[in-house]
């Protein structure tokens, strides 16, 4: 009798441990799949970036195929339904690197579907919106629970939420415009957003065609004119424009008396016309 109940015992504890190794091993595979799927969460927008976007202008700017993004809307339209079952609890557990890359490639994926809703019968994203309601204004973007505009994401959400406070992402964010700093050729990821943005600044920065120095003047993208603020709030230590530049010396190639000038603000800043025609490249 013992054995008999001694053998039925072992039976039961190997059963146990089996259910509670298949159960742990299940958890761990799902957990493993999830890290794979949350790294890869802009691989298909990655991927569309690399097959429709072309660096111009010796590669301080970007063109846009938006007849091949048209081509493949229903892989792009994938990529946002993604983004739209992100949860505003799963966002808030982020870093504020993964939560600011996120909101980048929001702004730029939707700002690419809201173009192709008329392409090509538009010259400027201007023809989106009217005489009374801007572009930017129109909430058509299913984001963190809520429908959202553009203006939304990057006033609300990324300037207006004080927890980035980063002017750098003026160069990231793109407007469809030739006038806009370069849509990046990849997405934006956390692990990789410091050296992104530093990219896509020095990128910007060294294009003289939008910004450049000229006696004692220099001139400058109607951006910083238009979140002057934004580049007054101490972002690693400066206080101005002309000292936000500064720290990009290196890549402008300034000479010695430029950068001395430039340190001391005596340059008198002017700021260029914008250019709103659209960024395409055919």
């Amino acid at each position: 009798m013992k054995s008999a109940i001694q053998h039925t015992t072992n039976k039961v504890s190997a059963l146990v441990r089996f259910t509670l190794g298949a159960a742990i091993l299940s958890g761990s595979m799902l957990s493993t799949a999830y890290a794979e799927t949350s790294s890869n969460l802009h691989g298909t927008w990655t991927n569309l970036l690399a097959q429709h976007i072309t660096p111009i202008n010796q590669g301080h700017s970007t063109a846009v195929d938006y007849a091949g993004f048209k081509q493949q809307e229903d892989t792009l339209q994938t990529y946002l339904d993604t983004l739209a079952e992100t949860t505003r609890t799963e966002f808030d557990g982020w870093s504020k690197e993964k939560q600011l890359a996120f909101l980048i490639n929001a702004y730029n994926a939707w700002t690419v579907e809201f173009i192709l809703t008329k392409y090509p019968d538009l010259d400027s994203i201007k023809d989106l919106g009217s005489l009374f309601n801007s572009p930017w204004d129109k909430e058509f973007v299913p984001l963190l629970g809520k429908t959202l505009s553009l203006n939304d994401i990057e006033h609300g959400l990324i300037r207006g939420s004080g927890r980035y406070n980063d002017p750098r992402i003026h160069f990231a964010v793109n407007c469809a415009s030739i006038g806009c700093p370069a849509l990046r050729e990849e997405a934006y990821t956390a692990d990789k957003l410091e050296q992104q943005l530093t990219q896509q600044t020095e990128r910007f920065l060294t294009d003289s065609s939008r910004n450049y120095i000229k006696g004692n003047n220099i001139y400058l993208s109607s951006i910083f004119k238009w979140y002057d603020e934004d580049f007054e709030t101490g972002f690693r230590g400066t206080k101005s424009i002309q000292g936000f530049i500064n720290l990009y010396v290196d890549a402008l190639q300034l000479t010695e008396a430029q950068q001395s000038t430039l340190k001391n603000q005596k340059f008198k800043v002017k700021y260029l016309d914008y250019d709103w025609n659209l960024n395409a490249s055919r």
